[in-house]
């Protein structure tokens, strides 16, 4: 466990966790500069823990929980507040053996493929959230697309069904871009803030975020890549590749990997999560000398209500076909 000065309560108040109450980040930043840690970069062994989705949208409760007029998550995932403890702890218990804080940031607009706004139905309405639409709404009429080109938006559901997703999923609106859902959650970012000053993070060790889902006809639920990918690497995510990878590459064109351990927990267990993991497994499903340096933290991260069994399925799968390990952050000494 890190030595540090400064208690764990006076860098995050557990009671304001995924509440949506604002917290300045100065006080956090001033205690990091108090603490006598090395720079991040004299690491010998580097340590990369990535957050995934850690939103507002995702953590705050939903409306039906908060009164009215207060911030609400359009996505809520419960058991998130605890999640959001948990990994708060496991980075400040491990201050001093983090080299980085890695965050991805869902981020939306109106017109996306998987909002109503962008689809009509018999009536002349938008679609309700939580609607799928198929290859045969497209045909029969059902359904029609009203916000861009329509041959890449029947391209679109027609894969998605082939690859047995059913087709086109229609979520709220959601990590809307600039909004409140879309910010990161506070009592996390004052976590990551004294991190970043306690451990002087000025280099590539800094805490950048890496954004995903802008893609018009595509759900981004992995940080690596979109949904419904006809353009292959042209849209892969670099930013991902930059950080768990080397610049100096060797000459033959084998990857070196910046990281010695890599630990992995944020929102939702069912779906961002692991389809993140799942593109860095399929990318790098060659290096077992990387993949098994990858650690998901299970008290970090909880399913969207009725999907438990497709996040307990891909951790085992995970475990079994590439030596990924699933650990409590609790049971984890650095």
């Amino acid at each position: 466990m890190a030595n540090l000065k400064t208690p764990y309560e006076n860098i995050v108040k557990v009671r304001d966790i995924a509440t949506g109450r604002f917290a300045h980040p100065e006080t956090a930043i001033r205690l990091g500069l108090t603490e006598q840690l090395p720079a991040a970069a004299q690491d010998a062994q580097k340590i990369l823990v990535i957050g995934i989705d850690f939103q507002n949208d995702f953590v705050v409760p939903d409306k039906s929980q908060v009164p009215d007029g207060e911030p609400y998550g359009s996505l809520s995932v419960p058991g998130a507040k605890e999640d959001l403890e948990h990994f708060t702890r496991f980075i400040y218990n491990n201050c001093d053996k983090i080299t980085r804080v890695f965050l991805s940031i869902d981020t939306h607009f109106v017109y996306q493929i998987f909002h109503g706004a962008m689809w009509k139905d018999e009536n002349g309405d938008s679609v309700a959230p939580y609607t799928m639409i198929t290859p045969d709404d497209l045909s029969s009429g059902k359904y029609r697309f009203v916000g861009g080109n329509p041959v890449i938006a029947k391209q679109c559901v027609e894969t998605l069904a082939k690859a047995g997703k059913g087709g086109v999923y229609i979520w709220p609106y959601h990590c809307l871009t600039g909004t409140f859902g879309w910010c990161p959650e506070t009592q996390l970012m004052q976590m990551v803030h004294f991190h970043s000053a306690a451990r002087k993070t000025v280099g590539k060790e800094r805490p950048v975020p890496t954004f995903k889902g802008t893609d018009i006809y595509s759900e981004m639920y992995g940080f690596m890549e979109p949904e419904f990918n006809p353009k292959g690497d042209a849209l892969i995510n670099k930013a991902v590749l930059d950080v768990l990878m080397r610049t100096d590459n060797s000459a033959n064109g084998e990857p070196k990997f910046e990281y010695d351990q890599v630990f992995v927990g944020g929102e939702a267990g069912s779906h961002c999560l692991p389809e993140s993991v799942r593109q860095i497994l399929k990318r790098f499903a060659n290096y077992p000398e990387f993949t098994q340096r990858i650690t998901i933290l299970e008290d970090c991260t909880s399913p969207v209500p009725g999907f438990e069994q497709v996040m307990y399925d891909s951790f085992e799968e995970f475990k079994r076909n590439y030596g990924v390990q699933i650990k409590k952050s609790t049971d984890i000494t650095l």
